[in-house]
């Protein structure tokens, strides 16, 4: 199962690759593949437990990903330096749109959940 996971993750990676070559070049692969996930998850309804395990194992391995940028910070202190009230502020309102942005989608899926709780409820009935 965990093979079948990491093997659908890559698979919906190298779809958004291709869409980004053939369609979308100013967009990053990668980040389509994620929207297509994204998507994908929506219409389906759940988390398949390939998927999930598969995503799981890779979380293992995330602060891994998290050496060359520190790597680069030391390297380039100097020029993030000069650019430091421009990355603060881009920063800063990355910040506010991903929290405004979580905060929306969470409250979206509690309605949802409660839509479809309060449902099953008067099916039963």
């Amino acid at each position: 199962m965990l093979l079948r996971g990491i093997t659908a993750l890559v698979l919906f990676q190298l779809l958004g690759s291709a869409l980004q070559v053939l369609l979308l070049p100013m967009l990053p692969g990668p980040i389509i593949g994620l929207l297509l996930l994204f998507a994908w998850l929506l219409l389906n309804g759940e988390v398949s437990p390939a998927i999930n395990e598969g995503a799981s194992a890779l979380l293992r391995y995330l602060p891994l990903l998290l050496v060359p940028p520190s790597a680069g910070v030391i390297l380039y202190a100097e020029q993030l330096a000069d650019d430091l009230l421009a990355l603060a502020f881009v920063l800063s309102l990355s910040l506010v749109l991903s929290l405004w942005f979580s905060g929306f989608l969470m409250q979206r899926l509690i309605e949802r959940q409660q839509r479809l709780k309060h449902a099953k409820e008067h099916r039963h009935d």
